[in-house]
């Protein structure tokens, strides 16, 4: 299995955990300009832009700190254009959520980080 493979794989179990615990999916894989949305979610009112990261192991501190600095700028500046693309008001309450994923083993990290500060 390619990385391709493997990562919609993993991006596939990771909608059915968040389906499981009642969010719904919006859109999976969406590009824009230098960036990919894993999944877009609702939870409640929340929309809630989820990074998946997988790890066979914990080895290099595992899947829970793979989301660099420079990846969560590249996500957040992606999830800008979405809101312009698909004219979400910016009002709409919003929130950064990343579900690792070691082995078998899911965590689910809410808002594990914020868009403030970044520009």
């Amino acid at each position: 299995m390619n990385q391709r493979q493997l990562g919609k794989e993993k991006e596939e179990l990771a909608c059915g955990f968040l389906r499981d615990k009642g969010y719904e999916i919006i859109a999976c894989n969406y590009w824009c300009r230098g960036a990919e949305l894993d999944i877009v979610a609702k939870d409640g009112e929340y929309l809630v832009f989820v990074e998946v990261k997988y790890r066979k192991d914990h080895s290099c501190g595992g899947s829970r700190y793979a989301v660099s600095p420079n990846k969560m700028r590249k996500i957040i500046q992606c999830a800008r254009t979405y809101l312009y693309r698909e004219g979400v008001s910016t009002d709409t309450p919003m929130r950064f959520d990343v579900i690792a994923i070691e082995g078998k083993k899911i965590w689910h990290f809410v808002h594990a980080f914020d868009a403030d500060g970044w520009s």
